[in-house]
């Protein structure tokens, strides 16, 4: 039975999976190699506590021994020693994956399940570099985590059926709603979800509709809570071209090559919501929704 938890990297996913694998009773420590960013995401887990206590869905108490479930290490040698199950939740970037990868193999124990939160890459590519591959599997969270249900469960080649099982119903415990994927470019997920941004930014670019427009019709039309290019902005435009080109790289069909005005945008640091503009532009403290300068009309 899986109690101990560790979970790599401290940005906004990784705070949340440690956020709510401690408010579940598990025992998590959260690594990250900067020693800022894991205050960051102690601070963050800490306001995203008291805003469920404000909602009345936790109590002060429980919000006190979620914080006490979480020690925090800048080593992962010391960070994984005592893990029965490691979460690597770092930047979306296959080399890095990788390294962490062969690190977290070398130092956590035997029989230790490793996931990965990829939104796109190979669990099969990153399960060759360790020596354990049937213990590897894909642990994609949703953000903003502790708010999203689902949790997409990958299967890599290699993927042993039991540890499948195992992620599934600690999945359930974590009060979320796993669904099983194979391991394919994108997954479901992104697979569907990135075409379809894909295509909005193409009607962008070539003038069909304006930015308003656009997410006016996805949202009022079918029923999406929020638009396309307003969240591919909260997801991050690099995110985004990421993805697209593993799709396009994956499957070798030019139906997934990212629309240029997004190779654009992310080549001249407008990412999104991180960046402060993107198809809209974000000023802190405001939640009103203005279109960027660029493209209105």
């Amino acid at each position: 039975m899986i109690q101990n938890v560790s979970v790599i990297g401290a940005g906004t996913m990784g705070n949340g999976i440690a956020h709510v694998f401690a408010q579940a009773g598990f025992k998590v420590s959260l690594i990250d190699v900067n020693p800022t960013q894991l205050e960051r995401a102690m601070a963050t887990i800490n306001k995203n506590l008291d805003r469920q206590i404000t909602k009345g869905s936790i109590t002060d108490d429980q919000k006190k021994s979620t914080l006490a479930n979480i020690v925090t290490s800048s080593d992962i040698a010391v960070g994984v020693k005592d893990a029965q199950l490691v979460v690597e939740a770092a930047t979306e970037n296959v080399d890095l994956k990788l390294s962490i990868f062969e690190l977290m193999d070398l130092h956590a124990p035997a029989g230790c399940i490793l996931a990965t939160n990829t939104s796109s890459i190979s669990i099969t590519k990153i399960a060759a570099v360790t020596k354990r591959p049937g213990l590897v599997i894909g642990m994609h969270f949703m953000n903003p985590v502790p708010v999203m249900k689902l949790v997409e469960i990958i299967n890599g080649y290699a993927t042993k059926k039991e540890v499948t099982e195992t992620i599934i119903e600690l999945s359930k415990q974590l009060g979320k709603i796993p669904c099983a994927v194979n391991d394919y470019p994108g997954f479901i997920a992104n697979r569907i979800l990135m075409p379809m941004i894909n295509e909005a930014i193409y009607s962008l670019y070539e003038g069909v509709a304006g930015v308003e427009e656009i997410d006016t019709v996805m949202k009022l039309g079918m029923a999406h809570p929020m638009g396309p290019l307003q969240l591919a902005d909260f997801i991050g435009l690099d995110v985004c071209l990421s993805i697209l080109k593993v799709l396009q790289d994956g499957f070798g069909n030019p139906k997934y090559a990212p629309c240029p005005l997004l190779a654009n945008m992310v080549l001249a640091g407008k990412l999104g919501v991180k960046s402060g503009e993107g198809f809209y532009t974000y000023a802190a403290g405001s939640k009103d929704l203005v279109v960027s300068e660029s493209f209105k009309k």
